[in-house]
């Protein structure tokens, strides 16, 4: 039985999407079959695993319009088990021509219904906002992960995304669960840095992730190489960290 994960959050650089690509990495490192869907028309969660998006023929945007078969979309990547469903600055149109579409909400779902049992786990990178794509994306995915940068404005808008979680599991996708609230960015050094984590597990308790995504020179850079932090420094501590976080959700899910 595959599982579909949204990585999401409004809020802008809290590392939604270096946590899609070396999570799928680090998942299909350890021989779990992953199809990475980029659903940010900044495409970085493409460009990050070596593909040019302005080269692209076709992307996730012709599979949600209709006008392509995901299975002719999907790119295998240089990382075996690692698949990725492409994307390019043309979804920002998605959210203007499905607008006036009934069951709106539905169609990224419906793209993924047709490839989804070829994977384990099909991880969604979300855009930093809770726009309709994004809602597409919750609607689509059994839970979602929701990536806290370690500062002082952690957790702005986290009641926000809450809520529309809450909205979608009761609108839309009653089996929306959330897989968990993921720490990043994180430098042990810093007396606020360590004050954020004991704040988030005091309130949010057993949804946060025991990993933490540390701050890491290269885990920052990987994505200018067009690669994971797995294929780029398998044994720094970005490597590390997200092997961690792949084996925590495999456990949590009974999949070891």
């Amino acid at each position: 039985m595959s599982k579909i994960i949204a990585i999401a959050n409004q809020k802008g650089g809290v590392g939604k999407t270096t946590t899609a690509v070396n999570l799928s990495a680090s998942l299909a490192v350890l021989e779990k079959k992953v199809l990475l869907v980029d659903c940010d028309p900044q495409a970085n969660a493409t460009s990050g695993l070596g593909v040019n998006p302005d080269e692209l023929e076709r992307s996730v945007y012709d599979c949600i319009l209709g006008q392509a078969s995901p299975r002719d979309v999907i790119i295998e990547t240089d990382t075996p088990n690692l698949s990725l469903l492409p994307t390019r600055i043309d979804l920002v149109g998605a959210e203007v021509e499905l607008v006036n579409e009934k069951g709106r909400e539905q169609f990224l779902g419906g793209v993924l219904k047709q490839v989804r049992d070829d994977y384990d786990f099909v991880i969604i990178d979300c855009s930093p906002s809770l726009g309709l794509i994004t809602i597409n994306a919750l609607t689509a995915s059994d839970s979602v992960i929701i990536p806290i940068q370690s500062e002082y404005f952690a957790l702005e808008g986290l009641g926000k995304l809450l809520n529309t979680i809450r909205i979608v599991q009761t609108r839309l996708n009653p089996r929306l669960a959330i897989e968990g609230l993921l720490i990043t960015m994180y430098d042990n050094r810093l007396r606020l840095a360590r004050q954020v984590v004991e704040d988030v597990r005091g309130h949010f308790k057993q949804m946060v992730f025991n990993t933490l995504i540390y701050r890491n020179t290269k885990l920052a850079e990987a994505p200018s190489y067009g690669k994971s932090i797995i294929m780029h420094d398998a044994s720094s501590t970005g490597a590390v960290n997200y092997l961690n976080l792949a084996q925590e959700i495999l456990t949590r899910n009974n999949m070891i």
